[in-house]
């Protein structure tokens, strides 16, 4: 994997060692919280709340300051493995976020920063579903009854709720895509748990930027928001998926702290899954490393499912067909497709659901790039197709470019398939067909399409793309099932929100530049064009 430049997969972006009593309020939020919260469950229940060493570190950071008393990281994000004691930690600073000193409010005479308490505290526990705020909540409550915290600050602890008993403004409450009053309100302190279920489709995305918003209104008096998350699966554009890439951009001052076990090509490997699973749990004593050394050959659990939760190694699950980041990697930005360049095209279709599209790619180079794309408005039960702009799409491309192969898949679009072919016949200059059904009942030679094109994509031979974002998201969107003939791509669910129509138009063009080649059409085009000089 490739790492940013103050990437290290032990420590995250963390600077190297721990900030000093001047540069954090970290301290100062470490005493409190051992000293006002209990241990929850356990052997220790009851006792005072103790935090691991890698934890320590993390607040310590997290709460760094600059010399001006603002925050050094805007945002923060910490990655770790399936029971590495992300809530548990997250929870703790729920409850000083409510009632501890957790904000500079002064310098003291021999220049250590003073944390004060928030004036007016609104914590918010987020998730795409309320029901999924029941972990983080569940410990909070934990962490507070019958704690010093508890009669202290006269706190009543509710099952949804916890707020002051004398009325006092300020509260921990469950917010969700659901909740009303959502967009508007002011939070000082977001908790974003297990962001890498955060995705479009369950309303995760909405619910991250709204609450951003929402935080970004009083970020001057310190609000923050703070999420965790499991290693995620590149292909779901997940919150967590945006925050990394933003990180590895490095135009972002985010804190992203994640520790990965080392890689483990051959999990039946069991001395070297145990080295990955400590390396990847560190210090957290209660992690069950041997325990979990059997779900690396579970056949129930997939093997990038344990990468992904286990070793906190960023894996795609194992249906799916090409990740994002094996497709940036075919982007070329030079060279740009250019009217009259001797192109094939790949046409796939619906009428009333799902999309329609188009897919060029340059013969010369495999130069892959989006000619139309119409999809399926989820606000529109009457939504359909719109045939005349997909008939004028493939006509202007017609004229645009130098077409020589059309590779159609007809299901629908017989009638229109077949006035392109006899059209576009005459258009020729030399009187060739370029209009060919690909009928989707030939199952092996679909089969063989697929995997020419993805064994293209892995040798990174003979094709890129111009970057396109609705080309790239419906590739990445497509998952892979077996078939007696061997592999074709399909969409994860038949009810799926998530659109492939354009991959499968990408492959049918890939499949039209191969057999234009193969008939000699690249080269005879050559020599036309040299003649006609």
């Amino acid at each position: 994997m490739a790492y940013g430049p103050e990437w290290d997969s032990q420590t995250g972006n963390l600077p190297k060692g721990v900030p000093t009593p001047y540069e954090t309020l970290g301290y100062q939020i470490l005493r409190w919280c051992e000293t006002y919260i209990v241990q929850p469950d356990g052997e220790r229940a009851g006792e005072p709340w103790k935090f691991t060493s890698e934890q320590k570190r993390f607040i310590l950071w997290a709460y760094s300051i600059t010399e001006t008393g603002e925050w050094r990281h805007g945002r923060v994000s910490l990655r770790r493995s399936k029971g590495w004691g992300k809530t548990p930690l997250l929870a703790a600073l729920a409850i000083i976020e409510f009632i501890g000193p957790c904000r500079f409010g002064s310098w003291a005479e021999d220049g250590q920063p003073i944390a004060v308490s928030v004036k007016l505290p609104l914590v918010q526990i987020a998730a795409v579903s309320l029901e999924q705020t029941a972990n983080t909540r569940d410990m909070i409550r934990g962490m507070l009854s019958e704690s010093p915290a508890e009669a202290i600050y006269g706190l009543e602890i509710g099952k949804e709720r916890i707020q002051f008993k004398d009325g006092k403004p300020g509260r921990i409450e469950p917010v969700a895509s659901s909740s009303r009053g959502l967009e508007g309100a002011r939070p000082t302190f977001v908790i974003c748990d297990e962001t890498h279920h955060w995705i479009a489709s369950n309303g995760g995305v909405y619910v991250y930027e709204t609450l951003q918003r929402n935080v970004d209104k009083t970020m001057k008096a310190g609000s923050r928001l703070m999420q965790t998350t499991n290693a995620f699966n590149p292909n779901e554009d997940s919150v967590a998926q945006r925050t990394y890439d933003a990180f590895m951009s490095g135009r972002t001052r985010l804190l992203y702290d994640c520790r990965e076990g080392q890689s483990v090509e051959d999990l039946t490997d069991t001395e070297a899954v145990i080295a990955a699973l400590k390396q990847a749990y560190g210090d957290s004593h209660w992690a069950p490393v041997e325990g979990l050394v059997d779900l690396a050959t579970d056949p129930l659990t997939p093997n990038a499912v344990f990468w992904r939760f286990y070793l906190n190694q960023i894996a795609e699950s194992a249906d799916n067909w090409i990740d994002k980041y094996t497709w940036d990697e075919l982007r070329l930005d030079d060279d740009p497709i250019l009217p009259d360049d001797q192109v094939a095209l790949g046409f796939d279709g619906s009428l009333r659901s799902d999309a329609t599209a188009i897919v060029g790619v340059r013969l010369r180079d495999g130069k892959l790039f989006l000619v139309h794309l119409q999809e399926q408005d989820e606000n529109d039960p009457d939504w359909q197709v719109n045939q005349f702009l997909v008939d004028r799409a493939m006509r202007q491309a017609r004229e645009t470019y130098r077409v020589e192969w059309i590779m159609c898949d007809p299901s629908y679009w017989q009638n229109l398939v077949g006035v392109w072919s006899l059209d576009f016949k005459e258009l020729d200059r030399d009187g060739r067909d370029i209009v060919f059904e690909f009928p989707p009942q030939r199952v092996g030679k679909m089969v063989a399409a697929v995997e020419r094109f993805h064994t293209a994509v892995l040798l990174r031979d003979g094709i890129c793309h111009d970057g396109d974002k609705d080309l790239s998201r419906h590739i990445t969107n497509t998952v892979t099932y077996e078939v007696p003939q061997g592999v074709l791509i399909t969409k994860e669910s038949k009810t799926s929100k998530r659109k492939i129509d354009a991959a499968m138009a990408a492959v049918l063009a890939y499949e039209a530049r191969g057999m234009a080649i193969e008939d000699g059409r690249m080269k005879i085009r050559r020599k036309a064009r040299m003649r006609s000089y």
